[in-house]
């Protein structure tokens, strides 16, 4: 009976002093185990993977460290493996041109928590990589060197934590986004109190343009927690374009938080497109800072350019631009605001910069030399990458005493290839020139729609130079509406139709101004020596009605005390070239006269005055309308003695009231009956 009483206590016991042995052996196994002996079975493994031959050709080893695990239950006690492993490479494709080796390390080095892989999970709490040598590239087909074979999907999943970094090198060849850069990364002599730990160079090509830069970097990069910020600093340059980052980085997986101090500079923002795939206008020499604050999301992330300040050629810019990665299209939005910006640096927008500009912002369409309308053509093939909704103000514009322009007002959209500026509103000699602009880039052409209002524009203020006009109590009020289409400024105006009127009426103007521009000579001294007297303008009327780049004057009479003044003829916006005849019919006496008519020729670049045979060089002329370089023959003719003609503005006032309209685009307009 005692024997049979203590049999199970002795099984009982012999069973747990022979598990308690196994373990023992196993332990000892793992402890005692040349791991290198499990080498060529890895190796066929990771081989089989990856669709590639790998290879570790130095020691391989596993050691046992404590949990690092913060939490406090009998998890703590499970010790955690520490595989290390030398000298380990995996080969490229056979098609790679970047090596025979997709990578080398020197020494890989990962602590791996056992517990969640009870869960086909895979935590790898750091990896410490020791001189990596690594070589991404992808073929102009797409296919790339860091994507492997794959049996289908896996139920296990992995997720690394720590990444640290030693010294290595790091290659991206990828002729898609034509990119061969190489990284340089080395360990620093000791971390700084900003928390680097590593320097890096970068050195090669982006869109066959020169690239250099060096920064700084943490040590320890951490993947997945959201409290342990990553250091960065950066300075690099792609050509003509500069780029400096300062600031942190947390849980880059999903980038909870960007946090950087960024400065832009370069030749033309157009240029940062290919770097940021941002549609932004061509450009003078320009230079921002401000903060960039990002996060990812599923769509690809918003990106916020905070409270930036700067200068675009001699003009300041100040705003926020907020990009919203999204579909069908990213959609950027914001606020510009120029405090002095000069008229000159809005030039690029429509190429009508110079030829030295157009050089130095990277363009290779020189303007030619017979040529006033700008021919550089937009590039349409952008706009439908993204969508904006950005709002510009320009509190005081810069341009000398001779374009008196008080403001700038601009709301630009793009929406599904479609730009339009509604409004681009310009505060001209104490009035408003008020448009509205559609360009439809969804075609080869563009076809565009413009509508423009001036109103109270006062003729004292478009003449700030001339001394005598600043007595002139006369307003400017007209409309235009043109539709066209084309690729450039120039072609645009080349095949626009429509409608112009312009109407002065109700005030006083110099004789000065009136005779120094229409070149009577004889009055500009006495009117020089006995003073500048007042001259009565009944009104000036003119309309126009465009049709194939054609101006063909309907109606074109300037009514003043001394004159009344006809005008007749073409303007050519597609040759540039002028047919005009100015008839005056004298009120008055002057010193001396000339008979016939003046007749105003040539090309907008060279333009002739003649009376009769002579010929007399045109010298006066304006353009107030941005982009518009419709030229005004503003002459005055010598006048002969005849009756005086019976004031006919009543009725060209009354013909002014109706709006003008036009077509649309790529549709001539009707005559008018």
């Amino acid at each position: 009976m005692t024997i049979s009483k203590f049999r199970p206590a002795k099984i009982f016991l012999w069973s747990i002093a022979a598990l308690a042995g196994l373990i023992a052996l196993c332990v000892a196994l793992l402890l005692t185990f040349d791991w290198n002996r499990a080498k060529p079975w890895l190796n066929q493994r990771v081989s089989e993977a990856t669709g590639r031959p790998f290879a570790i050709r130095g020691d391989l080893s596993l050691t046992w460290q404590a949990s690092q695990t913060d939490q406090d239950s009998w998890r703590r006690w499970v010790p955690w493996p520490r595989l290390s492993a030398k000298d380990i490479v995996l080969d490229n494709p056979a098609w790679a041109k970047t090596g025979p080796h997709t990578a080398e390390i020197g020494q890989l080095t990962f602590s791996l928590n056992p517990l969640p892989l009870l869960a086909h999970r895979i935590v790898v709490p750091s990896l410490e990589l020791d001189s990596p040598i690594v070589a991404l590239e992808r073929k102009p087909d797409g296919d790339n060197n860091w994507t492997f074979a794959s049996s289908g999907p896996s139920a296990w999943q992995m997720e690394l934590q720590k990444l640290v970094l030693a010294k290595g090198t790091v290659r991206l060849l990828d002729p898609i986004s034509k990119v061969d850069i190489k990284a340089d990364i080395d360990s620093l002599p000791a971390i700084t109190t900003e928390g680097y730990g590593i320097g890096w160079k970068v050195a090669g090509t982006f869109n066959k343009t020169p690239v250099s830069g060096d920064g700084k970097a943490g040590a320890v990069l951490s993947l997945q927690n959201s409290s342990t910020p990553f250091p960065l600093q950066a300075n690099v340059r792609i050509g003509k374009t500069s780029i400096g980052v300062k600031g942190t980085l947390t849980k880059p997986s999903d980038l909870a938080a960007l946090d950087l101090r960024l400065k832009l500079s370069g030749a033309s923002m157009s240029n940062l497109y290919p770097l940021t795939g941002i549609v932004l206008p061509a450009t003078p020499p320009f230079s921002t800072e401000g903060r960039l604050i990002g996060k990812l999301n599923s769509a690809g992330g918003d990106w916020t350019y905070d409270r930036f300040s700067g200068r675009v050629g001699s003009s300041d810019l100040s705003g926020t631009l907020e990009f919203i990665a999204q579909k069908p299209r990213s959609l950027l939005k914001g606020t510009l605001l120029s405090n002095q910006l000069r008229l000159e640096d809005l030039a690029p927008l429509i190429g009508a910069d110079s030829n030295a500009s157009k050089a130095n912002r990277g363009d290779g369409a020189a303007q030619p030399a017979n040529k006033v309308l700008p021919v550089e053509q937009f590039d349409t093939s952008r706009w439908g990458s993204i969508d904006a909704d950005v709002k510009f103000t320009g509190r005081k514009i810069i341009r000398g005493k001779e374009l008196p322009i008080q403001d700038l007002v601009a709301d630009l959209h793009l929406k599904d290839s479609v730009l339009s500026l509604t409004p681009l509103n310009f505060g001209v000699a104490g009035g408003n020139l008020i448009s509205t602009i559609k360009l439809d880039g969804n075609n080869k052409q563009i076809k565009a729609e413009m509508k423009i209002s001036a109103r109270h524009l006062k003729i004292k203020q478009l003449f700030p130079t001339f001394e005598s006009a600043q007595a002139s109590l006369g307003e400017v009020n007209g409309d235009a509406s043109l539709s066209a289409v084309g690729n450039s400024v120039a072609t645009l105006l080349g095949a626009s139709n429509g409608e112009l009127k312009t109407v002065i009426n109700q005030g006083t103007i110099s004789k000065f101004l009136l005779e120094a521009a229409g070149l009577n000579i004889g009055n500009v001294v006495i009117s020089k020596l006995f003073g500048d007297k007042q001259v009565k303008l009944n009104c000036l009327a003119s309309d126009f009605a465009v049709n194939n780049g054609v101006m063909q004057t309907r109606t074109f009479v300037m009514d003043t005390e001394d004159a009344v003044i006809n005008v007749q003829g073409q303007i050519n916006l597609a040759q540039e070239t002028l047919a005009l005849q100015i008839k005056p019919e004298s009120k008055g006496m002057r010193i001396f006269s000339l008979r016939s008519p003046l007749h105003v020729t040539g090309s907008f670049k060279n333009p002739d005055v003649g009376v009769d045979k002579g010929i007399l060089a045109l010298k006066a002329g304006g353009a107030i309308a941005l982009g518009i370089l419709a030229p005004v023959a503003a002459v005055i003719p010598l006048i002969n003695i005849t009756p005086a003609q019976e004031n006919d503005c009543a009725a060209l006032l009354a013909q002014q009231k109706q709006k003008p309209v036009a077509p649309p685009p790529g549709k001539t307009s009707r005559p008018k009956k």
